[in-house]
């Protein structure tokens, strides 16, 4: 995936042109993840491109961001605890200290990450498994993102 939309993650997937967006939420955006060394990564992102924090939005819109997250947090448990047997649990992390915009990460965790990372956070991951080839986001993903999305799917016609 090449092009300056990871430069204008927010703009492009308000414009329909964010290629990671798995489904428009109430209050952002799902997508997944650039990179999958932890099969399943995906992010929710604010529908609002000057929202840096939490608390830059109203009381209701902050509600439905968090309502939000958990969706995308269910939807992620469940596609991958269909598709691995090894998973673990899934953790959520708005973090904010590096991109400018609210958004919140949803890592899955499984049985078979290395012993040295597995019960702690996953920033703790090697950098070259965040730029390693064999990692990043392709076709070869498509069941994923079509499992996530399925999920979603189901989760927002129950809701």
């Amino acid at each position: 995936m090449t092009g300056d939309w990871r430069m204008d993650r927010i703009g492009t997937a308000l414009r329909g042109d964010n290629p990671t967006v798995l489904r428009r939420l109430t209050s952002g955006f799902a997508v997944i993840g650039d990179v999958q060394f932890l099969p399943g990564y995906s992010v929710l992102l604010v529908d609002e491109l000057d929202v840096q924090r939490l608390s830059d939005l109203p009381r209701a819109k902050r509600l439905s961001f968090l309502s939000d997250m958990d969706q995308l947090g269910e939807a992620v448990e469940r596609a991958c605890r269909r598709l691995d047997p090894a998973f673990r649990r899934v953790n959520l992390e708005i973090l904010g200290n590096t991109d400018p915009f609210l958004h919140v990460h949803v890592w899955p965790r499984f049985e078979w990450e290395p012993a040295d990372v597995v019960g702690k956070p996953v920033w703790l991951y090697p950098r070259e498994r965040w730029s390693d080839e064999q990692f990043r986001l392709g076709p070869q993903h498509d069941v994923l993102r079509d499992a996530i999305s399925s999920e979603l799917d189901q989760l927002r016609s129950v809701t």
